[in-house]
């Protein structure tokens, strides 16, 4: 016999496992266009190798920015866009002087400057800033919706219930059968005699 704080455990953990899947989609996605960029830059330009890397950074920022509100984060808070972009931005920037400072240090006080050590403390530094981008991406820009706003489903079950349809219990085990509005009898209003 299950525990129903094993189930709630249970059912957070399953949401945490597709939240973290939904993210590394989208950070994946960012990773080869953040890469892509870098290379296409160290190769085509003279621009300095941390520069390019913080360029292409940006650019994965913008792309990663649109994955995240409208794929994995898309049932999250949407009041407030100006407030998320602003903490997006200011996080991700944190993200990228994490990201490009592991660059800087194994290019400029180490002298590790060929492409493939380029492309290593790059891969590295994005790795090391997705733990921080995933932390607070989750907690302060992409909020959850209060307990009281319902997704559209438990609305729906909900309104069931309350006309007389059954709707399964919380833990899941059996139905539960709403009182019909005609079952519910008014309680009489005394009156005043003055």
């Amino acid at each position: 016999m299950s525990e129903p704080g094993g189930t709630a455990l249970r059912t957070r953990l399953e949401q945490l496992a597709r939240e973290v899947a939904k993210f590394g989609a989208v950070g994946g996605l960012g990773l080869l266009v953040n890469i892509a960029a870098s290379n296409l830059l160290w190769q085509t330009t003279d621009i300095p190798v941390v520069r390019a890397g913080l360029i292409a950074t940006v650019i994965a920022i913008l792309f990663n920015y649109v994955g995240f509100r409208y794929f994995t984060y898309r049932d999250r808070d949407k009041s407030g866009r100006a407030r998320e972009l602003t903490l997006f931005l200011l996080f991700s920037a944190v993200g990228a002087v994490i990201e490009t400072g592991l660059l800087y240090v194994a290019t400029y006080g180490f002298g590790w400057n060929t492409p493939l050590q380029n492309n290593f403390f790059k891969v590295f530094g994005i790795g090391v800033a997705t733990l921080f981008r995933f932390w607070s991406y989750r907690t302060w820009v992409f909020r959850t919706l209060p307990e009281e706003a319902l997704p559209a489903e438990d609305a729906v079950e909900q309104t069931q219930a309350l006309d007389g349809v059954e709707a399964p219990d919380s833990a899941g085990a059996g139905t539960v059968q709403a009182p019909m509005a005609a079952d519910v009898q008014p309680e009489p209003v005394p009156s005043r005699l003055t």
